[in-house]
């Protein structure tokens, strides 16, 4: 049970000499392009044939 007792040592960046900085840089930032409603189907045999024929998934 030492291990609910042990202390843990916090470190600072500048305990060790480390430069925190950022390597990124944002470039362009755009919105997503916006989709395409949802189609209602009514039955199962609609869903099925919009799947094989419109989709080309089954």
């Amino acid at each position: 049970m030492k291990a609910k007792s042990k202390v843990i040592k916090k470190f600072t960046p500048q305990d060790l000499n480390v430069e925190i900085k950022s390597n990124l840089e944002v470039v362009q930032v755009t919105e997503p392009p916006k989709r395409k409603a949802g189609i209602i189907v009514s039955s199962v045999d609609e869903l099925i044939d919009k799947l094989k024929n419109e989709a080309r998934v089954i």
